[in-house]
């Protein structure tokens, strides 16, 4: 018989072994701006004509572009960029030593715990669950909230009319797009193998041709989680904090009474994902027991898309390490993405590197430790005195009108303040329609300095590329619908403006505003030529 060749053995003079496991190193190869785009839905991908995906982000820096986008998206930035580059040497150095999965898995959970620190948690108050995006998210949400709940679940959104387009689909345990970010084709709308749930929408805007909250939301989800319980169902309740317009719902009164009638019947998901609340509540939401999604883009300003869930440690515990998960979860998580400490439920998974997601976080890690490296003081004054800018230059344009705040909370550090500003694009006494909208949104992204007519300063304004938040269809029943546009207050102009000198801190916040003002000029410049934006596209 013939004898098998012996193992070849590769040692230096040290005798240091290479690792054996490093199969898939290949792909941390490729090009960075790759890397950042791989490992998601078709949301990421790039417009081979400009580079740029939907939102009118690339995966490179962008300094000159004026970003008040960050309830959407924004481009990473050179300190972002910087560390997601280091970050992957630093991986295929470990790799080399360890081996990619056992290099991988460590370099995750540094990061649970760094996202942790950042966020003032420990370990023995939330553990985190990595995604590609807060949809993501959801799904992992409702799959661990399947023991609690029983085998009938109703999931009940707060204010879906005013969150991510995929949680119609979500809310149900369905396909939110035609791929997942493991690879896989899927039909939108389809069923994902075990995550079958009824779902209620109860919407924030009131009905009427006044843009405001729903007066009547708070009685509107009692209503709905007593229909669900009556009829058997266990319930996934996922609040807002807060929406894409800023608002925030049901309010504490609501979430006591249902605490206190349904103590077993009711998980709580809080959609965090714009990540518009201070660490305080943050605390208190997850001390309660709810679940709350979060993303490192929206406010932080990391690159698109990067999701987590937190998970309190009263909900942790009661999982059960035999149970099986639902099956078709596995194309939309790896191993990795689960906490170690919850060993069961990671072996359910494939052994599947996300090095987007990664890359995403990473990225998003930098910006959120900036953030939280500035003085409180400074955040609080910096977003104060940026959004009474933001709210007096809205005021004095002919052409916009803001939309109405809706109830926040008052105690929320620096979050007590709006950081969020929607407002509606008028154009012969009427707001421009849901249509037009999209195309001053496209063409705000664009440098159309020499396709508009216009003196000198004019078209210095309308060559500068502005992203702002998407616009938020607005649909009352009457009438066309119309949308709403947002600037957008992030981490970034905090600390882009942060000095421990007084005046050039002073100075950059003037900057600040002078950008903003640029903005608003440009949009004015549009609007007074909407009805031919389609030919700037």
């Amino acid at each position: 018989m013939k004898r098998a060749a012996p193992e070849l053995r590769i040692t230096d003079a040290a005798g240091f072994e290479p690792a054996r496991h490093t199969s898939g190193l290949s792909e941390l190869f490729m090009p960075l701006e790759h890397l950042l785009v791989r490992g998601g839905d078709p949301r990421l991908t790039l417009d081979r004509a400009c580079g740029l995906n939907d939102y009118g982000c690339g995966p490179a820096p962008a300094p000159e572009t004026l970003c008040l986008s960050s309830s959407t998206a924004s481009p990473i930035s050179e300190r972002a960029y910087q560390r997601a580059g280091l970050a992957r040497e630093e991986l295929i150095r470990s790799a080399l030593a360890l081996g990619l999965e056992e290099a991988f898995d460590a370099r995750i959970e540094a990061m649970r715990d760094e996202l942790r620190g950042h966020l003032g948690l420990s370990g023995d108050e939330a553990d985190v669950v990595f995604s590609p995006s807060g949809t993501d998210s959801q799904l992992h949400a409702l799959a661990l909230a399947q023991g609690a709940l029983g085998p009938r679940r109703t999931s009940i959104v707060v204010g879906a009319d005013q969150t991510g387009s995929g949680t119609a689909f979500t809310a149900r345990g369905r396909h939110f797009s035609a791929k997942t970010a493991g690879g896989r084709a899927v039909v939108r709308d389809t069923p994902i193998a075990g995550l079958a749930a009824d779902s209620v929408m109860p919407p924030l805007l009131a009905t009427g041709p006044e843009i405001r909250p729903n007066p009547d939301i708070d009685a509107a989800v009692l209503a709905a989680v007593e229909t669900a319980i009556a009829s058997g169902s266990g319930v996934l309740l996922q609040i807002m904090d807060s929406s894409k317009l800023g608002w925030h719902a049901p309010g504490e009164a609501c979430l006591e009474e249902i605490a206190r009638r349904w103590p077993d019947k009711v998980q709580v998901m809080v959609d965090a994902c714009q990540m518009r609340l201070g660490r305080r509540r943050l605390r208190t939401h997850l001390e309660r027991g709810h679940m709350v999604l979060i993303t490192g883009s929206k406010f932080f300003g990391g690159p698109a898309f990067s999701g987590a869930l937190l998970v309190p440690a009263r909900l942790s515990r009661r999982l059960d390490p035999g149970r099986r998960i639902a099956a078709g979860l596995a194309d939309y998580a790896g191993r990795s993405d689960w906490p170690k400490a919850w060993s069961a439920l990671r072996a359910q998974f494939e052994s599947r590197p996300n090095f987007g997601q990664w890359l995403r976080w990473e990225a998003a890690l930098s910006e959120i430790a900036a953030y939280h490296q500035v003085p409180q003081s400074f955040r609080a004054l910096a977003l104060r005195e940026l959004g009474r800018a933001i709210e007096g230059l809205i005021a004095l344009s002919p052409s916009l009108s803001p939309v109405a705040r809706g109830p926040a909370p008052n105690d929320d550090e620096e979050f007590a303040e709006a950081t969020i500003f929607p407002f509606l694009v008028w154009r012969d006494g009427v707001p421009l329609s849901a249509e037009d909208c999209r195309l001053l949104y496209r063409a705000l992204r664009l440098d159309l300095g020499e396709t508009v007519a216009g003196d000198m300063a004019d078209r210095e304004i309308i060559s500068r590329r502005c992203l702002l938040g998407q616009p938020v269809r607005i649909d009352n029943g009457g009438g066309r619908p119309t949308a709403a546009l947002r600037l957008c207050l992030g981490a970034r102009v905090v600390t882009e403006s942060w000095s421990s000198i007084p005046g050039i801190a002073r100075q950059n916040l003037e900057r600040e505003i002078d950008r903003i003002a640029i903005a608003i000029a440009k949009i004015e410049l549009l609007a007074a030529r909407s009805d031919r934006l389609e030919s700037s596209e």
